[in-house]
């Protein structure tokens, strides 16, 4: 596993002098402070044969009223023009050497707005980021948050397809466990339209994140060992295999630790001895293999990607320090133990390089 390259498909990053840009980061969150490459690389051990990551947008705080409603989100293309050039500002937390390590860029974009005003957006997401424009493979538009029926309307729809014609990426953000089942009956019938009638090559390629959250705590707090009998995984499961049925959806592994429950803090996990470590981390294990059974079952394993979801992996996974490194070990574990070499040489970077056209040897 230490020569297989990683692509940490899904990170977040934000400077301290811009935490006020952020619609969701409260004096009291506690993800509220500097989250840049060098707090990233102490929690990933900076290990040799991390590749590099894909920064996904970070939630700005925007609106689709006018072009006003577009300023934050371009100040954060400033943000990763910066840190794709190794250009820091003081106190910023990255360094030149480390501008290889991002790989590629999915900034937020106005999906709900149709055709024009994507058009007109992405050409000043251009113009801010330069050469690094390259970079920039995909847009997201989170719609976990939204009014129902957000991703059925005809302007969004419009959108994706439009995304489709220009060959970029859309990330798909829903929540099963807080927002509800409806999320994933539109998301199903979302990308049903965005494709119907569309030719292959202009297909929107849709990236799902976090599994799509699922109830992942139900299992577990009702003491459900196996969890393809319970009503939770049943109702997520089926609409898992709708979402694969189409032939242009991904999946990332990412977001657990959000969905199941908490693990100890950090203090506590280092205060503990070794076997009752790997006691946790094989019942976060025993709570989150069903599913990612599941997901490389019906998507298979090329069209699924690891990802950390950092720095949101610490609130349930113990806090910076020991976070990325359980969800690794917990991805590592069940994909040696389920997959041969080239599917988990797939998971862990070659699906996210063929989906976000990044090189990859």
């Amino acid at each position: 596993m230490e020569h297989v390259p990683v692509i940490d498909s899904h990170i977040h990053l934000y400077p301290e002098s811009e935490l006020d840009s952020l619609a969701w980061c409260g004096s009291g969150n506690p993800l509220r402070g500097q989250y840049s490459i060098e707090e990233y690389l102490e929690a990933t051990g900076s290990p040799a044969n991390l590749h590099g990551f894909v920064f996904i947008e970070t939630d700005r705080k925007s609106h689709l009223n006018s072009d006003e409603g577009w300023e934050e989100p371009l100040a954060e293309v400033d943000w990763l023009k910066r840190i794709a050039h190794g250009h820091p500002r003081p106190g910023e937390g990255h360094a030149p050497e480390h501008a290889k390590l991002c790989l590629a860029i999915v900034p937020w974009a106005p999906v709900p707005l149709g055709a024009e005003a994507m058009c007109r957006y992405v050409e000043r997401v251009k113009a801010r980021a330069g050469s690094v424009s390259e970079r920039i493979t995909g847009f997201r538009y989170l719609v976990q948050d939204k009014p129902r029926s957000t991703m059925l309307q005809p302007g969004f729809i419009e959108g994706l397809r439009w995304l489709g014609e220009q060959g970029y990426v859309f990330d798909l953000g829903v929540d099963h466990r807080s927002g509800g089942l409806w999320q994933l009956d539109e998301a199903v019938e979302m990308v049903l339209r965005a494709h119907e009638g569309v030719p292959e090559d202009k297909k929107v390629a849709i990236v799902i994140n976090h599994m799509c959250k699922p109830d992942m705590r139900s299992p577990a707090n009702d003491g459900q060992k196996v969890t393809s009998e319970h009503p939770a995984f049943q109702e997520w499961s089926n609409r898992m295999l709708e979402l694969a049925a189409f032939s242009k959806t991904y999946m990332k592994i990412s977001g657990a630790f959000s969905e199941i429950n908490p693990l100890p803090t950090q203090d506590d996990q280092e205060s503990m001895g070794f076997w009752s470590r790997m006691e946790m981390l094989r019942k976060a294990e025993h709570y989150s293999e069903n599913w990612i059974a599941h997901l490389t079952e019906t998507f298979g394993s090329r069209r699924v990607m690891f990802g950390s979801d950092w720095p949101v992996c610490n609130i349930g996974g113990g806090g910076n320090r020991v976070a990325y490194r359980n969800w690794w070990c917990i991805v590592r574990d069940f994909s040696h133990a389920r997959l041969h070499q080239k599917d988990w040489e797939a998971i862990w970077g070659g699906t996210a390089a063929e989906v976000y056209r990044i090189p990859f040897h």
